[in-house]
């Protein structure tokens, strides 16, 4: 059985979330972890749970999602896993920090791409990844059938979704992504988002005014 913790960081006060099984292995979705306070904040909620993370991954790339690589693959020895689509957004991160006045070391070692034909396990649970463009080119939600949860970044908030403003959104793909992805899932499912509170499927499908 799985459990999500959720976090909220750095000033774009970004959800990070560590999902983890009860014997101990774990996986740490966009680690938004800016300053020394919330990573230790993260550190220590692994440590007090005794967790194993296996997997580093982000949903996209935008820099409020990536500040806290380095440090996770620094501090455990994980591969960063990303949609191949999201390079170029990871590639600029950097600049954009600047550009906010968010200043960041960028995860610098080896990335292994995902996509729709691979699984995350952690025990003997299995989350699927579901392709999700729109908000940029690359973004992936993370599904648990079993547990009835999908972690959207931003594609799907509570009544509402992401910019498609950035470079490489569009609000069509954006649309079309949770109208065929996410809106097909069960209306029990819990989401669970980049910014703000979780929801669910089936309210979202009724109230976003966005997508009704």
């Amino acid at each position: 059985m799985l459990t999500i913790k959720q976090f909220t960081f750095n000033p774009i006060q970004e959800n990070t979330y560590v999902i983890y099984h009860e014997k101990g292995e774990c996986c740490i979705v966009d680690p938004g972890c800016y300053f020394t306070n919330e990573r230790n904040e993260l550190k220590n909620f692994i440590a007090r749970h005794q967790l194993r993370p296996k997997y580093l991954l982000n949903t996209h790339c935008h820099l409020d999602h990536v500040f806290g690589n380095k440090f996770v693959s620094d501090e455990y020895g994980l591969t960063l896993h990303f949609h191949k689509n999201e390079q170029l957004v990871f590639d600029n991160a950097p600049a954009s920090g600047l550009m906010f006045g968010l200043p960041f070391d960028q995860y610098n070692r080896e990335i292994e791409y995902i996509d729709e034909e691979d699984v995350i396990n952690l025990g003997e649970d299995t989350i699927e990844i579901l392709f999700t463009p729109g908000h940029s080119p690359g973004s992936v939600s993370f599904y648990c059938k079993a547990q009835e949860f999908v972690v959207s970044g931003d594609v799907l908030f509570n009544m509402g979704v992401g910019r498609t403003d950035l470079p490489g959104g569009n609000l069509n793909t954006l649309l079309n992504s949770i109208r065929t992805k996410l809106f097909l899932l069960p209306s029990t499912v819990n989401v669970y988002s980049g910014h703000g509170a979780k929801t669910t499927i089936g309210y979202e499908k009724t109230y976003n005014p966005f997508l009704t």
